[in-house]
């Protein structure tokens, strides 16, 4: 699994060019389905990861009364919500040839 902590990309979203983002595959549409399934794998990354840290601090006999604030907990939501989203870091992996793909013969053929 990659460390989406250290990923360099931008955080804001800008317009592409089309040219350049159906390079490998010679169809654009083709190539945001791509894009688009390993922004959810990201996504799917991101969430398991954020709940295995969030649940080190659940109390197994909690009541009403005693939730409390968790600073710690606060933190670590709120440097998940500063990452890049998911979506801008697969656009970012298309750019530098980082996700692997194989079309079927009936794909290349549309």
């Amino acid at each position: 699994m990659k460390d989406y902590k250290k990923v360099k990309c931008e955080n804001n979203t800008y317009t592409s060019n089309f040219n350049e983002i159906d390079r490998d595959t010679d169809n654009l549409y083709q190539s945001l389905v791509l894009i688009s399934k390993r922004s959810n794998q990201i996504s799917s990354d991101i969430k398991e990861e954020l709940s295995r840290k969030i649940e080190e601090f659940s109390y197994d006999s909690e009541t009403l009364d005693e939730v409390f604030e968790n600073n710690e907990q606060i933190e670590i939501s709120k440097f998940y919500e500063r990452l890049p989203k998911p979506n801008l870091i697969a656009l970012d992996e298309w750019r530098k040839d980082e996700i692997n793909f194989k079309l079927n013969e009936s794909e290349k053929q549309k």
